[in-house]
């Protein structure tokens, strides 16, 4: 997917930050316009002036559920990645994926589809003629640095429902209530949908050296006795070896949960690209605009690539998160 602001980590003025007694820090979403003459929305819990990453996840962006009879759906033009790896999860609908590494895959409910844009690639991403109602989650993963010129790569992964007592999860990456991904990524990662029975209270093992996040699609939750509201992004620091889910409400809730190492690096973000310094953007948008060998070509869009926008008038400068306190909550 691509951002169509030019500096998503720069303009999260829209977003606001909660840290209730729990400790968990609660991140709050800003509607952005996908593009297109109709525009479908998508809202955005990371990156935000108060967190840019949570482990290597970098952006996060859920949108729908989306009638695409009124809003078009999702049509996006082939365009660029550095330094990333993008992440596809869908909840209903279909996505037709198509990249310069010549692969053509539909992103389902249930299905990872993970790409790898280290030097560089280029994708579109369009809603299917079938699909009504489309639904789910677009992620970012920065590259750490010795890996972020890696080659182009994608990746298909189809997980299992792993029963929980109150509910079930889906790993699509990483480890969690004993399913491990076999999705290959350059730093060690979670990722996982969560269901939660109505009045349950499920409580999962974690990696007490990862930072964690919850994103809530539906239901009445606390996470960590914290309330978070569909849409809202809930931030656990490292320091817990587990983490409890609450599902106050009288239907099943879905959630997504994140989690990884803290990212040490500084990172630059601007458009579609991840570098660690202003050059590494003016070189890769240059490579863009001029259609050079380091992007390859989408075979099969119907239509014009995206161009890029312009560049500031100003040194884009790195991003990272806040320092973290000397004792972390266990």
């Amino acid at each position: 997917m691509s951002t169509t602001e030019a500096h998503p980590g720069e303009s999260a003025g829209g977003a606001e930050t909660a840290v209730p007694p729990s400790g968990i820090e609660i991140l709050t979403p800003r509607d952005v316009p996908l593009g297109g003459p109709r525009a479908m929305r998508v809202r955005r819990t990371l990156p935000q002036r108060a967190r840019t990453l949570i482990g290597a996840w970098c952006f996060a962006d859920h949108y729908g559920p989306d009638d695409i009879t009124e809003t078009g759906g999702m049509d996006v033009a082939p365009h660029p990645h550095t330094g990333l790896q993008t992440v596809s999860w869908l909840f209903s609908g279909e996505i037709e994926h198509r990249d310069s590494l010549g692969s053509h895959a539909f992103v389902r409910p249930g299905e990872l589809n993970l790409m790898t844009g280290g030097f560089g690639i280029s994708h579109s991403e369009v809603s299917t003629p079938s699909t009504t109602v489309l639904h789910g989650v677009q992620l970012w993963v920065a590259l750490p640095g010795e890996h972020r010129h890696t080659d182009r790569d994608f990746q298909h992964h189809v997980p299992s429902a792993v029963p929980l007592e109150g509910g079930e999860a889906r790993v699509f990456l990483g480890t969690l209530a004993g399913d491990t991904s076999p999705v290959r990524t350059f730093t060690p990662l979670l990722g996982a949908e969560l269901s939660v029975d109505p009045g349950a209270r499920i409580t999962l093992d974690v990696d007490a050296g990862h930072e964690h996040g919850l994103l809530v699609d539906r239901g009445d939750i606390l996470f960590e006795g914290a309330a978070l509201k569909p849409a809202e992004l809930g931030y656990a620091a490292p320091g817990r070896s587990a983490v409890t889910v609450t599902n106050r409400g009288p239907e099943p809730a879905r959630l997504v949960l994140l989690g990884g190492p803290p990212f040490e690096e500084e990172i630059v973000m601007w458009w579609n690209f991840i570098g660690r310094t202003h050059d590494d953007i003016v070189r890769a948008r240059e490579a863009w605009q001029s259609e050079s060998d380091r992007f390859g070509r989408v075979e099969g869009y119907d239509g014009d690539r995206l161009p890029a926008p312009a560049l500031p008038n100003a040194t884009i400068t790195p991003r990272r998160n806040p320092a973290r306190p000397e004792k972390e909550p266990r």
